[in-house]
């Protein structure tokens, strides 16, 4: 069974606010970026690694690898893939670069943006692969989670030029069943295949990540989930940076 860790990069830092998408921000002197490559690259149980980027920063990406001291060490850096205008694009092109691999190819598809990936994650991924064809990272919500859903302008809303608001709590699920979602996310290599070629023939397809995707289209497939850590967490806003820097030091 062969391992293939893809590192998705493909974003251009709009949600962020700033000209350098997230991964190529400056994280204790280094790029976001190259903290999750440098552990999925050094990790035993990973035999090759991607990064998909945007065709834009491919240059940069090309001159980050030539230097880094981590991919002249392991090697195993093997592609550096265009990602595509959305997220499940570059996912999808990550595929498609290994879809001649064997059918016991494992891809592990990792945010760029979540630069603290442990080894103990990966080694729970990897482990968990041995018995499931899809593989999910989770932490216990802490937080009461609400399901919100917007006005809809029904007959008890009460509106006025001082009083309106646009959305209500619609359901509460149970704190304990509620997980938040983190990166990687793993699948055999046919698996994830046949999942986006469906989603791919229903038009109204949407996607926010790719054990959603395999959700929706693979109904039958259990997504077992393995317990991530806070500290994977994932850059969206310039706080978030302050954050991490935190967990450096702290470390």
């Amino acid at each position: 069974m062969r391992n293939i860790a893809v590192i998705l990069a493909g974003g251009t830092g709009s949600r962020m606010g700033s000209s350098v998408p997230k991964q190529f921000l400056e994280l204790g002197g280094r790029t976001v970026i190259e903290y999750s490559i440098e552990t999925f690259c050094s990790h035993p149980a990973i035999d090759e690694v991607a990064v998909v980027v945007h065709p834009d920063w491919r240059g940069r990406m090309e001159e980050i690898v030539a230097s880094a001291q981590w991919s002249v060490a392991s090697g195993k850096l093997k592609k550096i893939i265009d990602g595509g205008s959305e997220r499940y694009m570059s996912s999808l092109n990550a595929i498609m670069a290994y879809i001649d691999e064997p059918d016991d190819t494992n891809l592990l598809l990792h945010d760029a943006a979540r630069p603290f990936v442990s080894v103990e994650i990966i080694d729970r991924v990897v482990a968990a692969l041995q018995c499931h064809e899809a593989v999910g990272v989770a932490v216990p919500s802490t937080d009461t989670v609400w399901e919100v859903h917007p006005d809809m302008g029904g007959e008890l809303m009460v509106k006025s030029e001082k009083c309106e608001i646009p959305r209500f709590v619609a359901r509460i699920p149970e704190r304990k069943l509620m997980w938040r979602a983190q990166t990687p996310q793993a699948f055999r290599l046919p698996l994830i295949r046949d999942a986006y070629q469906r989603a791919l023939q229903d038009p109204m397809f949407q996607a926010t990540d790719d054990c959603g995707v395999v959700r929706k289209y693979m109904p039958g497939t259990k997504i077992a989930v393995v317990e991530g850590v806070e500290r994977n967490m994932k850059v969206t806003t310039p706080q978030d940076i302050v954050a991490l820097e935190q967990i450096l030091i702290n470390r």
